[in-house]
């Protein structure tokens, strides 16, 4: 009896349990960068600023930077 060299098997890596090795992998990726994101969202949200002399402002000039002011 020849043996079949095209035959599939299920937990094969290119089947079943490749699929749920690269799903398990891409929710992992998921909630680590949802949780980078939650964290980077908190530590920007506690940081207010003000604008000093916002009629100042020009639309395009480096010297903007001095009315923006960060709160403590």
């Amino acid at each position: 009896m020849a043996v079949n060299e095209t035959r599939r098997l299920c937990f094969n890596l290119n089947g079943l349990l490749g699929g749920i090795i690269a799903t398990v992998l891409l929710l992992g990726i998921l909630a680590f960068l949802t949780m980078w994101n939650i964290s980077v969202q908190k530590a920007n949200a506690e940081k207010y600023y003000t604008i000093d002399n916002p009629s100042a402002i020009q639309m395009r000039s480096a010297d903007n930077i001095q009315h923006y002011k960060l709160k403590n």
